[in-house]
């Protein structure tokens, strides 16, 4: 059985014990009282729902490994899907050409560039799409840790100290890469958001886990088995550096005094739920925050100065599991839609979030004033 899986009473027992702490820390007079560390029925509802979904993250690793294009029966649908993206790109481009030529100074022009505009938001959101899926197969495929071990058994480091301290360190650091892009590619972000989704902070969003994992492409965890670790060993540290992170999700620990500064704790993680401006990705570390501060991703908790204010920078105020797992992937595909150029399709899905929400603000207002314009000259 799954580490993860098997912790399941540790879990509940300890969510127990934090939600009495934080009942009384509310009767305490001398105690200072954070609301969001509090336990609330919606909310925590939604954090264990999506814990429940994440356990078909297997499945669906399972199902998109199945669309890689390769020869074979099991190649048919992965070629397809390829056939698929080519010719959507190809009606997108000459559908882009077309609606920017068009007369629209008279109905015959204002009608051909309706019709392309049609063809260029539903051909750049199936290309983008199927793209993406045989990108993610094709990447989950060739880079697997079994796959990668065939090459890598010459190279075994065994399972003594050596074997151990590769494969807990060297998942910590690849761990810290994918978390660090699944923060500035907003392909990505679109998986993770849903941890980050809740305006509360206490165990329970420790549970909030996505369940699109097996739709991107990271930094390869088999590439540790490429340089002799054993594959039993790698997913044991997956196993291993998760259920650590479950306790640092946590308002009841302030600090763990001189181990602060080795490793990620219950303050640092604080800092990297926030939605306040210094606090933005910031702190991605797994277990080890060393990472952060090598890299230079670190900020320090400062209660008092910047006290951190949980949830995305825009809130999805919903408790829908179907609307926490997806919004963002529905509001990418809606500013593919909407654009009118390949670059601006690419880059609402490979940039940042925070470049998409501000670009998607500019034509927000470009149609607006368009809008307004056409008004007037009507």
């Amino acid at each position: 059985m799954d580490l993860t899986v098997a912790v399941t009473p540790l879990y509940f027992g300890s969510m127990a014990w934090e939600n009495r702490a934080l009942q009384r820390r509310v009767l305490d007079a001398n105690s200072v009282e954070s609301p969001a560390a509090n336990y609330t029925k919606p909310d925590t509802v939604a954090s264990l729902g999506m814990g429940v979904l994440s356990l078909s993250t297997p499945l669906t690793i399972a199902a998109v490994r199945y669309a890689m294009p390769r020869r074979g029966a099991k190649g048919r649908i992965g070629r397809v899907i390829v056939g698929v993206a080519v010719v959507s790109a190809a009606a997108t481009t000459i559908a882009d050409v077309v609606s920017a030529r068009a007369d629209v100074a008279t109905a015959a022009g204002r009608r051909m560039k309706a019709k392309a505009r049609k063809v260029a938001e539903v051909g750049g959101v199936t290309a983008i799409a199927s793209a993406g899926l045989v990108m993610s197969a094709t990447s989950a495929f060739l880079t697997g840790s079994k796959r990668q071990w065939v090459k890598g058994e010459k190279r075994d480091l065994g399972k003594g100290v050596v074997g151990w301290t590769a494969a807990m360190v060297g998942w910590d650091l690849v761990y810290y890469w994918n978390h660090r892009l699944m923060h500035e590619v907003r392909a990505l972000w679109a998986i993770h958001v849903p941890h980050h989704s809740s305006e509360h902070y206490n165990l329970s969003t420790a549970l909030r886990q996505p369940v699109a994992g097996a739709f991107g492409v990271f930094v390869p965890y088999g590439a540790l088995a490429r340089v002799g670790v054993r594959p039993n060993l790698i997913e044991t540290s997956r196993a291993l550096n998760l259920i650590y992170q479950y306790w640092i999700h946590t308002d009841t620990v302030r600090s763990i005094g001189p181990m602060e500064a080795a490793l990620n704790t219950p303050s640092h993680h604080r800092v990297h739920h926030g939605r306040n401006k210094r606090y933005l990705d910031r702190n991605h570390g797994g277990i080890l925050i060393i990472w952060d501060k090598l890299f230079g991703t670190f900020q320090r908790e400062l209660p008092k100065e910047d006290p951190v204010v949980y949830g995305l920078t825009r809130n999805i105020k919903s408790y829908n599991l179907a609307t926490v797992s997806l919004h963002e992937y529905r509001d990418m595909f809606r500013d593919v839609a909407r654009s009118t150029n390949w670059r601006d399709r690419l880059s609402f899905v490979l940039r940042g979030p925070g470049w998409a929400y501000d670009r998607r603000d500019e034509l927000d207002a470009e149609a607006l004033a368009s809008a307004v314009e056409t008004s007037a000259a009507d």
